[in-house]
């Protein structure tokens, strides 16, 4: 009989329904599996995250994977692990380390080419609007994966088009109640001059509908709105014609997971780099999709 595999999870937080979606993804697909998963939620907290990781050590885990809150500051303890002997995963968002066999391998989705495609369709949308189009951004977590990469790809489309000016780019934490904070702020500030709204993720783009209405403007008409992640709520808000385009970037990565662990306790050399497939969706596309989506 094949013992047993433990596997210690350390999920960044709770911050959003995509979030949400992505634990019970991976607790669903670990029960499943008969793997015994430790779960820890850091709720936003990289020195929680330690905390956690530390705890799976001493609980001598078979795997570790790791959804970290920011890129930067974890050579120190990935090194901790490693010499315990215990092989790391990293989903979802990346790590910046110089030792790359700190982890055995990262699965999520490529934020730099849902920021493309973010970036294309602005491109496209606003292809016969004359003059300068001016245009806000939301990001997400200062530091994280997503909003690095996602701006970066973004930027890259856009600039090959004069005329588009990015009159102010902000963070607001993935949350719908800093999205709605933060566009209120920015349409007092900027009022009608704010032709595109640019969202890093469903719950900020959600919250910043709210801000729009309340400010006497329609969003998806007075305002282009380009969102990422392709979750149930702003499927709805698509076919409302409230947003103009979702970007998807699925949550469900448990099965990705338990798949790699298993074939990583068989003994199995995992690739580097494991990415998820995605499309990016308009109001035509929506409707079939929502009576399926699981998030």
């Amino acid at each position: 009989m094949q013992r047993k595999i433990t596997m210690g999870f350390s999920q960044l937080g709770s911050e959003s329904e995509w979030r949400k979606a992505n634990t019970a993804s991976i607790q669903e697909a670990a029960r499943e599996a008969g793997i015994d998963l430790l779960f820890a939620n850091a709720e936003q907290s990289q020195v929680s995250q330690f905390d956690a990781i530390r705890s799976f050590v001493e609980q001598k885990v078979d795997v570790i994977a790791i959804a970290p809150v920011v890129e930067k500051g974890w050579e120190p303890i990935l090194r901790d692990v490693k010499q315990a002997g215990i092989p790391v995963i990293i989903i979802d968002r990346l790590v910046e380390v110089s030792d790359p066999t700190l982890y055995v391998s990262f699965i999520g989705s490529d934020f730099y080419e849902e920021g493309k495609k973010a970036g294309k369709y602005v491109l496209d949308k606003i292809a016969k609007l004359p003059g300068t189009v001016g245009m806000v951004e939301l990001k997400g977590t200062e530091g994280s994966t997503p909003s690095i990469a996602r701006g970066l790809g973004f930027r890259d489309v856009i600039e090959q088009r004069t005329g588009i000016h990015i009159l102010q780019s902000e963070y607001a934490g993935f949350t719908f109640e800093e999205g709605k904070t933060v566009m209120a702020s920015l349409l007092q500030s900027r009022g009608k001059k704010i032709q595109v709204l640019y969202s890093h993720n469903d719950d900020m783009a959600i919250g910043a509908i709210e801000a729009i209405e309340e400010f006497g403007l329609r969003p998806g008409k007075d305002i282009i709105i380009v969102s990422v992640d392709g979750t149930r709520r702003a499927l709805e808000k698509l076919l409302e014609g409230k947003i103009n385009s979702v970007v998807e970037c699925s949550p469900l990565l448990g099965p990705n997971l338990v798949q790699a662990v298993k074939e990583l306790m068989d003994g199995r050399i995992l690739p580097k780099r494991i990415v998820t497939p995605e499309t990016i969706f308009t109001g035509a596309t929506a409707e079939k999709e929502i009576a399926t989506r699981k998030y």
